[in-house]
């Protein structure tokens, strides 16, 4: 049994280099960073122009997936933002997800563009930039909520806009935005 989701496809961030990692004292890097119309994902390596491409070290997180209804609720946390999504550097920025129950499992995002197949690996754990980039606590905030990190099983092409999200499991949209304990009776 699959389940379908209509979703949208806010943002397709595509950055060759790394703005928040390896930069512990340096502060965050002004890099280039695309907002895609459209991206081309390769199975097993990634977004192609991305910084985890190819990387052997990501290969089963290539691709990070990210709520904007996370990203607003930990503004309204926080008493701030609105945020640009696009600084938290997680490459598709999706609204209708619930994307914490796709850990372990795959599922295909379709879109205008042709569609995607994905194993949903592990959460996107957020870096202390977030303090920085986004707000002071935006760090904690953001644990637990911050995304989904996956590997490509096919090659095919995004593009923001209306998507369809074909799930393994039901998902529930309405918890998009809500944070997920990471270790039982612990929020992160």
């Amino acid at each position: 049994m699959t389940y379908e989701y209509d979703v949208e496809i806010l943002h397709l961030l595509v950055s060759g280099s790394h703005a928040y990692f390896g930069r512990a004292k340096d502060g965050p890097a002004d890099v280039a960073t695309s907002d895609a119309g459209q991206v081309e994902v390769v199975a097993g390596k990634g977004i192609v122009g991305d910084r985890f491409f190819g990387k052997a070290a990501h290969m089963d997180a290539a691709v990070t997936f990210f709520a904007a209804e996370s990203l607003e609720a930990i503004a309204a946390d926080l008493g701030a933002g609105p945020f640009d999504p696009l600084l938290t550097r997680r490459n598709v920025v999706l609204r209708g997800a619930e994307l914490v129950p796709l850990i372990g499992q795959d599922f295909t995002l379709q879109t205008a563009g042709g569609s995607v197949e994905f194993h949903g690996g592990r959460h996107a754990h957020p870096c202390a930039w977030m303090d920085t980039v986004l707000a002071p606590g935006a760090h904690k905030a953001m644990r637990g909520r911050g995304g989904l990190r996956c590997r490509p099983l096919t090659n095919g092409v995004l593009q923001r806009g209306p998507a369809v999200l074909i799930s393994p499991v039901p998902l529930d949209p309405a918890r998009a935005g809500h944070p997920t304990l990471l270790r039982p009776g612990r929020l992160p």
